[in-house]
C-alpha cells in the first residue's frame, strides 16, 4: 500500500493486486455498503460448539481474527441457506449480479479486531461480510472513512480489502485490548465472501479505478510513494 506525493494525489492511496494476466496498480475504495439483513439465529447447538472452538482450539486473544470450520458448522445449520439467499438477494440489489455464487466463502470468529488492511494479501478481493451473532456492543469502524457499523445478526457489508478497519467497543475510539475482557462474550462470528474487485460492476460500485495515476512510472520511486503502516490502535495511517 502507497500514499501518492501530497502534490499530486492529496489523501490518495494505492496498491498492487494480480489481475488476470498482470500485476496491476488501483486506487484503494472510499465507499463502504452496508445494510442489515433478516437471517434467522444459528441454532444453539452450533453457536455452543463456535464457542468452543473459539476458546480452545482458536484461543482467541483480543484483536484476533481466525477461521471457523464451515464445513462441519453446514451440517448443524438447516438455515444456513437462508443467510447465502439473503446475501445474494443484497448483492443482486447492488447491481452484482450472480457474482456472490461464483465467489469463495469462508467462515470466521474475531474477538474485536486491530486495526488493519488486508491489502497485501487480497488486493484483488473485495470482502462481503454477513455477521451472525447478536449484538455484543461492538461496531466495525474504518476510521478513513469515519463509518461506524453497529455489528448485530444480520449486518452485510462490503468493502475493499484495503480499506483499514477495526471491530472496537461502541463507546471506544479506537481498539484497547481492555474493552474485551477474560470472561466476556465480546466475540462475533461472521461469514465472508472474496469478490473479484476485476469485475466491473464491482469496481464501479466500490469508486475503484485501475492504474489511476497512468503518468507514474511502473515501479514507483521514493519521490512518488512511500509504503503506508496503520497504527493498530488509531487506525492512522502513516
Amino acid at each position: 500500500m502507497h500514499p501518492m506525493n501530497p502534490q499530486a494525489q492529496p489523501n490518495r492511496l494505492v496498491t498492487f493486486c494480480d489481475g488476470s494476466e498482470a500485476l496491476r496498480r488501483r486506487s484503494v475504495a472510499a465507499q463502504v455498503h452496508s445494510t442489515t439483513l433478516e437471517v434467522p439465529a444459528p441454532p444453539e447447538r452450533l453457536q455452543a460448539d463456535w464457542s468452543r472452538d473459539i476458546g480452545q482450539r482458536l484461543c482467541l486473544e483480543p484483536g484476533d481474527v481466525e477461521q471457523l470450520p464451515l464445513a462441519r458448522a453446514r451440517m448443524r445449520w438447516p438455515n444456513y441457506k437462508a443467510c447465502v439467499q439473503a446475501m445474494a438477494q443484497w448483492t443482486r440489489s447492488l447491481g452484482l449480479q450472480e457474482l456472490l455464487a461464483d465467489s469463495e466463502v469462508a467462515l470466521m470468529a474475531c474477538r474485536g479486531a486491530r486495526y488493519h488492511h488486508d491489502g497485501a494479501q487480497y488486493g484483488a478481493m473485495a470482502f462481503c461480510n454477513l455477521f451472525l451473532s447478536e449484538d455484543r456492543g461492538l461496531d466495525l469502524h474504518f476510521p478513513s472513512t469515519g463509518q461506524r457499523i453497529p455489528l448485530v445478526r444480520g449486518t452485510a457489508v462490503l468493502f475493499d480489502t484495503a480499506q483499514a478497519h477495526g471491530v472496537i467497543a461502541r463507546h471506544a475510539t479506537g481498539f484497547v485490548e481492555a474493552d474485551f475482557p477474560a470472561g466476556q462474550d465480546c466475540n462475533q462470528v461472521f461469514l465472508t465472501w472474496e469478490l473479484p474487485i476485476e469485475n466491473a460492476q464491482l469496481a464501479k460500485l466500490l469508486g475503484i479505478a485501475f492504474d489511476p495515476y497512468p503518468s507514474a512510472c511502473p515501479l514507483l520511486t521514493q519521490e512518488q510513494a512511500a509504503p503506508a503502516t496503520l497504527c493498530p490502535q488509531t487506525g492512522r495511517w502513516t
